[in-house]
């Protein structure tokens, strides 16, 4: 929130904002379980010659899109809606042996959706200060720079300058 605070954007709109984009604004997950989920399906379809029509897909990504609500602040629960999501849709029990086929590479997959998470937060909380009219574009003009560590020493941020000093 400080830096976000740094970048231009007022305290009270990331207060707001950015719990509330890692209760729903999960692209990251979102992304990962339609990655998932297609792979799965298509190797059943290589494997076993069982096919998952467009209609299927569309209500599986639909599906993946409401459960992955809840992942937020839960390590690997990813890989539970994705299991419970293929369980319905996929047959012959596929789903776990999918799963963990996939559950090798999750960790680094884990590093990618936090990252895509993250960045639509932050994204979405400036967007959230403009349209109040709230962003402060002077502030992140300078972000980073000698000038905001001038400004920050002016308003009595002194750790703010001091980061920007010692390049954090």
């Amino acid at each position: 929130m400080q830096a976000m605070e740094r970048f231009g954007v007022p305290p009270s709109i990331v207060g707001f904002v950015m719990p509330t984009g890692y209760s729903f604004n999960l692209a990251g997950s979102t992304l990962y379980l339609a990655m998932a989920s297609v792979f799965v399906a298509q190797a059943a379809e290589t494997t076993m010659g069982w096919h998952m029509g467009l209609a299927a897909q569309i209500t599986m990504m639909l599906t993946l899109m409401l459960t992955s609500k809840g992942v937020a602040g839960v390590p690997r629960s990813s890989l539970v809606i994705l299991l419970a999501a293929l369980n319905s849709f996929i047959p012959n029990g596929l789903g776990p042996i999918g799963v963990a086929v996939i559950f090798g590479v999750d960790e680094l997959m884990d590093m990618g959706r936090t990252a895509v998470n993250v960045i639509g937060n932050c994204l979405a909380t400036v967007v959230v200060a403009r349209w109040e009219n709230e962003f402060d574009e002077n502030r992140a003009h300078i972000f980073g720079t000698a000038l905001e560590a001038e400004l920050d020493l002016k308003s009595g941020n002194v750790a703010f300058a001091d980061a920007v000093r010692q390049g954090d």
